[in-house]
């Protein structure tokens, strides 16, 4: 059975939601779609599994501080599948 990802909002206001998501081993975020373009901040190095909606899954390495950013519209599941915990910042761009 997989555990949820915790996540804490840091700050919400009219043109970010800046979210650090902690992902312990044998965790998931669900899946979710992006409504908004984001940056997602890696805290550590990691390995998280994308599960695309259609079940297809690929490996994504972090690297701390090595960010990258996405659309909006991005659909999938983030699992961690590892055995050290996944720590990232996600800042959605509301405006």
């Amino acid at each position: 059975m997989t555990v949820a990802a915790k996540s804490e909002i840091q700050i919400d206001n009219d043109e970010v939601r800046v979210t650090e998501w902690r992902l312990p081993p044998g965790s998931a975020t669900g899946h979710h779609t992006h409504g908004m373009d984001y940056v997602v901040v890696p805290m550590a190095d990691g390995e998280m599994t994308i599960v695309a909606p259609d079940g297809t899954r690929s490996l994504a390495q972090l690297k701390t501080g090595r960010s990258y950013a996405r659309k909006a519209g991005v659909q999938h599941d983030v699992r961690n599948e590892s055995t050290a915990e996944i720590v990232f910042i996600e800042i959605e761009l509301k405006a």
